[in-house]
């Protein structure tokens, strides 16, 4: 029924304002607040943002996405110095440089935030919002390969520009489960019972009077570049998979079913390649999390995961391909969400979810830095990471214990940045091994990591200031005369 509603509908339906999108650019004030679709570095404009950048006007923008966006708005925006403003995540070398020597200023949320923030005013006001769509109506669009916090940003701005990418396959829709909460204080409960079920529509519908410019377009998202995963990711995949095997024996909870969340990139495909090869018998493992990546359409394909939900599909050019020409056959199994559902703390607390998420760094405590180099430069923001860190049922962090080539550790003595706390971290594992926190004291916890997870050549320094930390009183112990000062020397 939902793939027939999708193929009964041309691209552009009804008579809606037509523009081309140097037209359509030109109706953005300079100074406007522009909300954009996109997440996962999929589901993004494209026109639009071209044409603004090709402009000839002095622009100050203050730009909101979802998650990560294409270089047509990141690099291209900031390169002709278009850009005053960031919210609230960024995945872009040119944005990050703009972002780290002040030159654009940047405000990191969680993303499962995003739209509450937006609808109640809290951060900004949208003045217009450029969304790509595979189809619209006169008020009505259905997303592309991303829904993010689309549907709060339309439902926020004052005027709305829709860009239909012809690109992109018509039979996406038939992913989409658009279903939008109602504000607070009188919000009842999501009434999803599991991950696999439906609950809304394929479209976003929104006043027609705010519709104004629909722009054609014909350009594929900016593929995701996956490296080939590392001898270090695959200690660290088969680390994690020893500890999911055993784990599932134990914990009565994951009895019947395993739901796993895990971060996009080669780390997490590698995660993937483990899990094919790790038997959970008598158990539906399904897929509840922000992303859905080239492994995963592999574990759907071969029934190793039963659904994935999620909010956008973060894919290479043959991970595009392959979906694009079989979106029937996935579309089943898989549901595209808008990201305060897929990301909804209440959610992730009820599916039992086991969250596995990376970081730039991670202390002794269990401290966790996903954000900043060194705790001053910003890398992309903080996502949906703290979403499923702090209401996972398992919260895990994976990352190789060590960086630039080996001459920097991971594992460090004190966090210099702090995204989630020791309370919002169970398991911290490395290509090393697996330090299990949970009901650790602090020096319990501090032994665990050094001895399990630091890499050979960093553990002693790190027991050393282990042992000049516990010489004092307290619960927490630090030598902070020597905290930074064993690394930085």
């Amino acid at each position: 029924m939902r793939g027939s509603m999708t193929r009964q509908v041309d691209r552009v339906n009804g008579q809606v304002p037509r523009r081309s999108a140097r037209e359509a650019a030109a109706l953005i004030p300079p100074d406007a607040t522009v909300a954009v679709s996109g997440f996962g570095g999929v589901g993004y404009p494209k026109a639009v943002p071209r044409a603004l950048a090709a402009g000839d006007r002095d622009l100050s923008l203050s730009v909101v996405s979802g998650g990560g966006v294409g270089e047509e708005i990141d690099t291209r925006l900031v390169e002709a110095g278009a850009v005053e403003r960031r919210y609230p995540f960024q995945a872009d070398r040119t944005m990050r440089e703009a972002v780290n020597s002040g030159r654009v200023a940047f405000h990191d949320v969680h993303v499962s935030r995003m739209g509450d923030e937006t609808v109640l005013e809290q951060l900004f006001s949208i003045d217009v919002a450029v969304v790509e769509a595979v189809a619209v109506g006169r008020d009505w669009l259905i997303p592309s390969t991303s829904i993010g916090p689309t549907p709060a940003y339309v439902a926020a701005a004052d005027e709305l520009i829709v860009e239909v990418n012809r690109a992109q396959p018509l039979a996406l829709g038939q992913m989409h489960d658009v279903y939008r909460r109602s504000p607070p204080p009188r919000r009842g409960s999501i009434p999803l019972s599991y991950p696999g079920e439906r609950i809304g529509t394929e479209r976003i519908e929104f006043d027609p009077g705010a519709l104004a410019a629909v722009v054609e377009s014909d350009s594929r998202d900016s593929p995701y570049e996956f490296r080939e995963p590392t001898g270090k990711d695959e200690a660290i995949a088969a680390n994690l998979a020893a500890f999911l095997a055993d784990e599932v024996e134990r914990n009565r909870f994951l009895r019947d079913r395993l739901c796993l969340q895990f971060g996009v990139g080669s780390l997490g495909n590698a995660v993937i390649r483990a899990l094919r090869e790790t038997a959970f018998p008598e158990r539906d493992v399904v897929y509840f999390g922000e992303v859905i990546q080239d492994g995963l359409l592999d574990l759907l394909a071969e029934g190793v995961v039963d659904v994935a939900s999620a909010t956008s599909l973060a894919l290479s050019d043959a991970g595009q391909d392959r979906l694009f020409d079989n979106v029937e056959s996935y579309a089943d199994r898989t549901v595209l969400r808008p990201v305060d559902v897929s990301n909804n703390p209440d959610l992730v607390s009820r599916f039992g979810v086991v969250g596995v998420n990376s970081a730039v760094d991670v202390d002794v405590y269990g401290h966790v830095n996903s954000t900043h180099i060194g705790g001053t430069r910003l890398v992309n923001g903080i996502g949906g990471s703290g979403d499923f860190a702090r209401n996972a049922m398992i919260s895990v962090v994976a990352l190789p214990s060590v960086t630039s080539g080996g001459d920097v550790s991971r594992i460090v003595p004190f966090a210099r940045h702090v995204d989630h706390t020791e309370h919002d971290v169970d398991i911290l594992i490395t290509e090393h091994g697996i330090a299990d926190l949970r009901g650790r004291s602090p020096r319990e916890r501090a032994a665990a990591v050094v001895e399990q997870c630091a890499d050979p050549a960093f553990g002693p320094a790190l027991e050393s200031y282990l042992q000049r930390a516990g010489e004092g009183d307290g619960h927490v112990g630090h030598d902070f005369e020597t905290a930074f000062d064993w690394q930085d020397g």
